[in-house]
């Protein structure tokens, strides 16, 4: 925690003790959690899991009526999903809390980001009319739907052939994850459904949309994704030349008043409230994205200050008094994480979802059998077989690229790849290379902008994978920084219910409230000088790979791509 005096809270008249609801959207499930507004000490939590999960293989055949395979690198949900966490999370959390609802002054909630839902004009989701729940373009398109990567590569292309004065400020690369990607896509791959849809709103405004009765675009979607800089998007003729039918995008399907961060977009509907149990007409919060909210919670907002939210994949989020052009970053938005400052945006496809997919699909069954009767995962069974080790004992070096590369070299058809495997390769040995490597991604963000003259002077680190004690001390060694933790098991929905408490009047600007409500634990993690030598020497083989395949003309893992497309569509 930190040790500077505490801003005190402004008391709402008629309530004491006043709290907020802050609720995260994750990949997989939403989180709420109750926060008592004077000191953020969270009172209460629940936990929500999407019925439907990640649509990446086929539609729900209940919804559908009939089997739809989807393609190649498709990612969809279901938005009645995220309405059941607010049915089930928010009131479960109040239980836990034992909090009266007439104590909540506020409500906020994060998301994943770019998620995009194609909706009617009153916001109603496209797969929910008759007739379009058998079309997988009528979903939500998922962060990690990542098929729209040939319009992405046009808009990059295009943008450096005309000279935009906006692709530097997003490291000189669109990602395939982007508004205007998926946007694309959806007009020349389903023309049908582009001309039905009157809104294609990214998923954090959509569900303050459906708690407020407002629509308003939050100004860190807008700005991150949405490429939305200096107040405008970019121009129609540069629209009209990537498509004649596009020119059109922004002023028909996008534009909404941009709603700044941590004010208020509305108040709790009737509906709304009678699925959370929250009082009709509390404050409702400017959507938000779940990486950008955290830096608040984790009080880490200052200058050089890197927040990785560290899940199924990791967004690095910085604030910096000055404005750089950083290759292959996410972004940098003026007050895009907080006012007054440059908020920057870099990240990792894949990190949870990497060592997930290694557990679940490469571990003999021997090692399950033990985990079992030992009463511990196989992550736990894994990471202590791994620390035993030492630095380069198993002769292994990975990329980290199994869902692609988002930072620095903004390209989805990569792919993972470890070298120095050998029929004595055990698979504590692969797990450990695999941790190593998304350290070696971070290492590779955080040099990046360091070059570019946007120093890193600490690590904080926020998601699930901050248990792992093995993984921090490997990052720590790694970027030879200290590494801090966020003291909250629920970093993104403490940072949704500190907006909420700004948007509700009790504190006058974030940076208030997170020296209030943000916890954090510093410098738990520090570097060992032995084990930075042996990292540096490591990484060093990571970087020519990074670099040999990335960036040096080997396109084998794009050829290899192309043919999987081929092989699945025939």
């Amino acid at each position: 925690m930190t040790d500077r005096p505490q801003p005190r809270a402004v008391v709402p008249d008629g309530v004491a003790d006043p709290v907020t609801v802050g609720v995260d959207y994750g990949t997989l499930s939403g989180r709420a959690v109750v926060v008592r507004v004077s000191d953020g000490e969270e009172l209460g939590s629940a936990v929500c899991e999407y019925p439907h999960a990640v649509l990446d293989r086929s539609l729900p055949v209940e919804l559908a009526g009939r089997d739809v395979r989807l393609g190649p690198d498709w990612a969809l949900q279901v938005p009645a999903d995220y309405v059941e966490v607010l049915k089930t999370a928010v009131p479960a959390a109040l239980r836990d809390a034992g909090v009266e609802p007439a104590r909540v002054i506020g409500i906020a909630t994060d998301f994943t980001a770019c998620t995009m839902v194609p909706t009617t004009a009153d916001g109603t989701p496209l797969c929910e009319l008759p007739g379009h729940a058998a079309d997988p373009h009528a979903y939500v398109k998922l962060w990690k739907h990542h098929a729209a990567q040939p319009q992405a590569d046009r808009i990059n292309e295009l943008a450096r052939k005309r000279g935009e004065a906006w692709l530097p400020r997003y490291g000189g690369l669109i990602s395939s994850e982007w508004e205007f990607a998926k946007g694309l896509e959806l007009l020349e791959d389903a023309p049908a459904i582009y001309a039905e849809m009157a809104h294609f709103v990214e998923a954090a405004d959509w569900i303050v949309w459906q708690l407020s009765g407002a629509y308003f675009r939050n100004a860190c979607t807008a700005g991150y994704k949405g490429i939305y800089q200096d107040g405008t998007y970019p121009t129609r003729a540069f629209l009209a030349e990537l498509n004649p039918d596009f020119e059109t995008f922004v002023l028909d399907k996008l534009d909404a008043p941009v709603g700044q961060l941590g004010a208020a977009a509305g108040r709790l509907t009737r509906q709304a409230a009678e699925w959370t149990g929250l009082p009709e007409g509390i404050t409702v919060a400017v959507g938000n994205v779940d990486a950008h909210v955290t830096a608040p919670a984790a009080d880490a907002i200052g200058v050089g200050q890197m927040v990785a939210i560290m899940g199924t994949s990791t967004c690095h989020v910085m604030n910096s008094d000055t404005l750089r052009e950083v290759p292959g970053m996410c972004g940098v938005v003026d007050g895009g994480i907080t006012a007054g400052l440059w908020g920057y945006e870099a990240g990792q496809s894949g990190v949870g979802d990497i060592f997930n997919w290694f557990v679940t699909t490469q571990v003999p069954h021997g090692y399950a059998a033990e985990s079992a009767e030992r009463g511990i995962s196989v992550h736990e069974l894994l990471t202590e077989k791994a620390e035993k080790q030492a630095i380069g004992e198993h002769g292994l070096v990975a990329l980290d690229w199994h869902s692609g590369n988002r930072s620095v070299l903004v390209n989805h058809e990569l792919s993972g790849l470890m070298v120095g495997q050998t029929l004595a390769t055990r698979p504590e040995d692969q797990y450990r290379a695999l941790l190593e490597s998304t350290a070696y991604g971070t290492r590779m963000i955080v040099e990046t902008f360091q070059e570019a003259g946007v120093p890193v002077t600490e690590l904080v680190v926020a998601g699930g994978l901050l248990k792992n004690a093995l993984l921090m001390q490997i990052y720590a060694d790694v970027l030879n920084l200290p590494l801090s933790t966020i003291d909250s098991q629920q970093g993104p929905a403490l940072g949704s219910a500190i907006h909420a408490a700004v948007a509700a009047g009790a504190y006058p600007d974030v940076a208030t409230a997170a020296r209030a409500m943000g916890r954090v634990n510093r410098g738990v993690h520090q570097p060992v000088e032995a084990n930075v030598a042996a990292y540096d020497e490591l990484y060093a083989e990571y970087r020519a790979l990074h670099d040999h395949f990335g960036r040096g003309g080997n396109d084998v893992m794009l050829r290899l791509k192309a043919i999987r497309r081929r092989a699945v569509a025939s």
